[in-house]
C-alpha cells in the first residue's frame, strides 16, 4: 500500500495516441516520487504498444483492484478483453465502448476513494457515444456523475493563461440563446472559487470577453453585451469578485491583455481554445473545476493522425498529471487553512485589553 496520491489514468480510445502518450509518460521513474499511478485499460495493448515504442523502463504490474496498487511501479487493470482489436488511426465502436468502460470504472473508484485523481486521456466522442455515454463530452458526463448537485467549469490551462468557457460544446447557432445574465454570474463565481482554492490565487483577477465582434460596438453588432454581459459583470463586482469586462476577444488576445488577469471567461469553445492552444503549445491542460473531485486531461485530442507512428509528445498529458497532484493538494491545503475561521473580534477603546467576541453576540 501507499501513502502517495493515487492517480487513476483511463486509456481513452485504443486507437488514438492515448496508449503513446500514458506510457511515453510513465517511462519516467522519477513519477512514482509524486504519486501512485493506476491506468484502466488493457494490459496486452499496453505491452504491444510499449514494444513498438521500444521504451526500457519498467512494465506495468497487472493487478484486479486499485486498493492493490504498490508504491514505486506503475499498475494496470484489465478493463476489456485480450481479443480487441487495435487498429491505430481508425476510429471504431469496440473502441468507443472501452473507453466509456474505462471511465466508468475509474469514475466509480474515484467515489470510493480507492483513488485520489482521475486523469483521462483522449477519447472520440463519436465512438463513445451510446445508449449509456449521451453527453456531449467528458465534463457533462462527470458533472452528470460525481458532480452531486454541482456545476462543471471547464478550465484551460497552462504557466501562462488560465481560460474558462461560459458554454462548451455547443453548436455556434445556440451559444447567444444559452447566455444568461445568472449563467453568466454562476460561471464567475466558480471561475473565481476554483482560482481561489484550486490554483491558491489571493484575489483573482478575472476577464470576461465579450460575444460578438468588436464586444458588440455598443450595440451595433449585438446586444448581449450592454444586456447580459455588462450586468452579469458588474453585479458579480458588486459581490466582492474581481471581475472586469466584456472585452473584445481578438484585441484583448492579440495585444497581451489576457497576462493581466488570473483567468479569462469566454463566451464558447473556439473563442477561448484557438487562442489558448496557439499560446499554450504543447503544454495546455484541461481541467473540470467545481466538482467534489480533481479531473485534468490533455489539451488535445485522440491524434488519429499520427496514431500508431510514435510521433505523439506525452508533453500535456505530463502536464496534467502535474496539475491533478498540484490542484489535490491546493485543495487540502485551503480545506485546512479554512476550517476554523478566526472569530470577528471588536476592541473596545473605552477599556484596557479588552476583547469582545462579537460571535456570541444575540
Amino acid at each position: 500500500m501507499s501513502d502517495k496520491i493515487k492517480v487513476g489514468i483511463t486509456h481513452g480510445d485504443f486507437n488514438g495516441i492515448g496508449y503513446e502518450v500514458i506510457l511515453k509518460m510513465l517511462d519516467d521513474n522519477r513519477l512514482f516520487e509524486l504519486c501512485t499511478p493506476i491506468v484502466y485499460g488493457s494490459a496486452k495493448i499496453a505491452a504491444n504498444y510499449r514494444k513498438q515504442l521500444s521504451l526500457q523502463g519498467p512494465a506495468p504490474v497487472q493487478i484486479k483492484d486499485a486498493s492493490d496498487a504498490s508504491s514505486g511501479q506503475t499498475s494496470i487493470i484489465n478493463i476489456i478483453g485480450e481479443e480487441a482489436k487495435v487498429e491505430p488511426g481508425h476510429p471504431s465502436a469496440e473502441a468507443g465502448k472501452a473507453a466509456f468502460e474505462a471511465l466508468e470504472r475509474a469514475v466509480a473508484d474515484l467515489q470510493a476513494g480507492k483513488i485520489d485523481v482521475l486523469l483521462t486521456a483522449p477519447v472520440n466522442n463519436a465512438t463513445i457515444h451510446s445508449e449509456l455515454f449521451t453527453f456531449p463530452g467528458h465534463t457533462e458526463y462527470l458533472e452528470a456523475s460525481i458532480g452531486d448537485g454541482n456545476k462543471a467549469l471547464m478550465i484551460l490551462f497552462n504557466e501562462t493563461v488560465r481560460v474558462a468557457l461560459a458554454t462548451i460544446h455547443l453548436p455556434i447557432s445556440k451559444v447567444a440563446e444559452s447566455i444568461t445574465k445568472e449563467s453568466l454570474m454562476e460561471k464567475i463565481r466558480l471561475f473565481d472559487n476554483s482560482l481561489t482554492q484550486d490554483f491558491g490565487i489571493v484575489k483573482p483577477r478575472i476577464a470576461v470577453l465579450g460575444l460578438n465582434p468588436h464586444a458588440g460596438d455598443g450595440g451595433l453588432m449585438g446586444n448581449e453585451e450592454k444586456e447580459i454581459i455588462l450586468p452579469a459583470v458588474e453585479e458579480s463586482r458588486a459581490r466582492k469578485i474581481h471581475v472586469f469586462g466584456p472585452y473584445a476577444a481578438d484585441g484583448f488576445f492579440g495585444s497581451g491583455n489576457f497576462r493581466k488577469f488570473d483567468g479569462v471567461l469566454a463566451m464558447y469553445h473556439d473563442q477561448g481554445l484557438a487562442p489558448f492552444k496557439t499560446i499554450a503549445g504543447g503544454s495546455g491542460v484541461n481541467f473540470t473545476a467545481g466538482l467534489p473531485f480533481v479531473r485534468t486531461s490533455p489539451d488535445h485530442g485522440t491524434g488519429f493522425d499520427i496514431a500508431g507512428k510514435g510521433e505523439a509528445s506525452p508533453d500535456s498529458m505530463r502536464e496534467a498529471l502535474y496539475a491533478a497532484i498540484d490542484i489535490y493538494r491546493n485543495r487540502l491545503n485551503h480545506a485546512e487553512r479554512t476550517a476554523n475561521p478566526l472569530r470577528r473580534q471588536y476592541v473596545d477603546k473605552s477599556k484596557d485589553n479588552v476583547v469582545l467576541d462579537l460571535s456570541k453576540e444575540k
